[in-house]
């Protein structure tokens, strides 16, 4: 396969993303107003409850069997090892840029949670009925690819559910608490000077609690009882926490972010694809309850489309009031397409010496190219869940994006010569 046609192969799903986005974009301005703030918001809940769920489990209960868990072992742990890897780079660039405190959970987030579904999903089949493709019958090559890009889609979602969903969390309650602390010291002041400090940046935070304390000394009592008192207070709090009650809320956030409705999806399409009488209750075209299958798969295949018009309803916004350096874009970017693919093939090479994986290179491709690719457009539905960092997510995403087309190429390029 040569390089012009491998580019546009594996650049059309990229294309697709753009375009949608472009629409989405278009949708969301003033001049058609059919995706303001307000739409996207309740557009983003029904994904979150009813579209992605719907897709997880049509995926899983359908292309999943226990076999297939058991022979394909090693995905799960390579698809961990791509958020582990992928954290630990996110973690130091964000050591290095030191970016707005809630937007390190986004940075982290866009560095180790890649797109693990939609893209494979037209990547490998596209490259399986390519003249000169390295493995083998096109026919048999396209129906496994599409069980491992299912399998990879639904583990992905899994991870992305679980770890990626707490670190958008908790990035939305360091913004939150931070807001508070903005808020909280002027609430004895005229409206002159509040209005000052609400739009003050966090450079002349210092300059203006300067100013107020230098103002009296009631004003400065005033302000020991608003910050001191609630600094100390709130340490002495955390003190006194006990060790059971710290792991009980441990265990109780862990529950919580199991009980997302796409990670109960995710769970209940691993059972139905693993026990072979509740598979065949709704898989199958002589299956008593195929239509329940029918239904579920029509409302998940509308989960990217959604995704995406409200990707590209946020960068209208993000394109205006991002507050995201050029440097973070630029580490992201190096990250996603320079430092993981290269440790994804020390990973698979690895794993193969050591006789971890079968033998079928296809899935070693897979791999691979799990770690090459853009960040989980699932992301952007959390930012909306949370209403934190949307635009700076979006213009994060129309720059890796952008960057995919020829990464994607490049590597899967590499990829294939070297198990060729």
């Amino acid at each position: 396969m040569g390089f012009l046609t491998l580019f546009e192969v594996a650049s059309m799903p990229i294309l697709q993303v753009l375009l949608i986005s472009a629409l989405g974009a278009f949708m969301a301005t003033e001049y058609c107003n059919l995706l303001p703030a307000t739409t996207r918001k309740s557009l983003n809940k029904i994904v979150f409850i009813v579209f992605t769920p719907s897709l997880m489990f049509a995926s899983l209960a359908k292309t999943v069997t226990l076999q297939d868990i058991i022979s394909w072992w090693f995905m799960p742990v390579n698809i961990g090892l791509t958020f582990l890897f992928g954290g630990i780079l996110g973690w130091i660039l964000v050591k290095i840029m030191k970016p707005t405190p809630y937007l390190e959970g986004l940075v982290i987030a866009t560095c180790s949670s890649g797109n693990l579904g939609n893209l494979l999903l037209i990547i490998v089949p596209a490259i399986c009925n390519e003249a000169g493709s390295p493995f083998g019958d096109r026919a048999a090559c396209s129906s496994v690819g599409l069980s491992y890009a299912s399998f990879s889609m639904a583990l992905g979602g899994f991870y992305i559910w679980t770890y990626t969903y707490h670190l958008i969390r908790t990035s939305s309650v360091k913004f939150k608490a931070t807001e508070e602390v903005l808020k909280e010291p002027n609430k004895d002041l005229d409206a002159t000077q509040e209005t000052h400090l609400l739009k003050a940046g966090e450079e002349d935070q210092e300059q203006v609690a300067i100013v107020v304390a230098s103002s009296g000394k009631s004003t400065e009592d005033t302000e020991k009882q608003a910050i001191v008192p609630r600094e100390s207070a709130s340490q002495s709090d955390k003190e006194q926490e006990s060790f059971w009650s710290k792991l009980g809320g441990i265990v109780h956030m862990i529950v919580e972010e199991l009980l997302a409705p796409p990670t109960i999806a995710a769970i209940i399409g691993f059972v139905f694809g693993a026990v072979t009488w509740l598979r065949n209750l709704i898989i199958g075209e002589t299956a008593p309850l195929r239509v329940i299958q029918d239904s579920v798969k029509l409302l998940g295949d509308g989960t990217i489309p959604c995704i995406t018009l409200i990707l590209g309803g946020n960068l209208t916004q993000g394109l205006r009031s991002s507050r995201i350096r050029p440097w973070i874009i630029i580490g992201v970017v190096l990250v996603r397409y320079i430092v993981l693919p290269a440790i994804g093939i020390w990973v698979v090479k690895g794993a193969s010496q050591l006789g971890f994986l079968p033998s079928d290179r296809l899935f070693h491709f897979v791999l691979m190219v799990q770690f090459t690719l853009p960040p989980a457009m699932n992301i952007g539905t959390m930012t909306q869940l949370f209403d934190v960092g949307q635009e700076e997510c979006s213009v994060l995403f129309l720059w890796t994006y952008l960057v995919a087309a020829l990464a994607l190429t490049v590597w899967s390029t590499i990829y294939m010569w070297i198990l060729s």
